[in-house]
């Protein structure tokens, strides 16, 4: 079994729906060590305390710079022993303090048909340009924004009365399906 910490900046959906699989018994090839926020209003933090995951705040207000921010989470990460970093609505670019020893452990899902929209606000840069198919990307992590290599990929149709609520309702559909699929896989 492989110890795993799980990364959310907001409402932690895909964490918990990782829980979920974890509690069937479907992800029993990992643990999960903690779950590590960057904005202590998180709603991801109540979910993690239903539970029982141990959560660690990391504000970068806190720190006198990223390199600090990273250090101090990647020695709670070695006391925890963690092998592999989940990225699940983290919305900061891992820096190369954790890159480095984590290369290749570190995952990450993105709400669009990578390569196209990466970074922020995917559902509503596809809709805008006025895209028929979106969907969702599980990719390994890397120095740039949701450029690392792809893992796997799964689409939905996007229709033309669909708003950026209807949209993100069927890609995070996806989401729950695809990110354990690949944990499961790839872990």
């Amino acid at each position: 079994m492989k110890k795993v910490a799980i990364f959310a900046s907001g409402s932690g959906t895909n964490f918990e729906k990782i829980m979920e699989n974890i509690k069937i018994g479907y992800l029993d090839n990992i643990q999960v060590t903690g779950l590590y926020v960057d904005k202590g209003d998180a709603y991801a933090i109540e979910r993690a305390k239903h539970y029982g995951v141990p959560v660690h705040l990391f504000e970068m207000k806190h720190f006198a710079s990223k390199v600090a921010y990273e250090e101090a989470i990647l020695s709670q990460l070695r006391q925890d022993e963690v092998e592999w970093l989940i990225l699940a609505g983290y919305m900061k670019l891992v820096g190369p303090t954790l890159l480095e020893p984590f290369e290749g452990h570190i995952l990450n899902i993105h709400p669009s048909i990578l390569p196209s929209f990466p970074g922020k606000e995917a559902v509503r840069q596809a809709l805008d340009y006025g895209c028929r198919v979106s969907g969702v990307t599980v990719h390994y992590v890397d120095a740039g924004m949701d450029t690392g290599t792809i893992i796997d990929q799964m689409s939905c149709p996007i229709y033309e009365d669909d708003t950026k609520e209807t949209l993100q309702l069927r890609i995070q559909t996806l989401e729950y399906e695809l990110y354990p699929r690949v944990i499961k896989k790839i872990i």
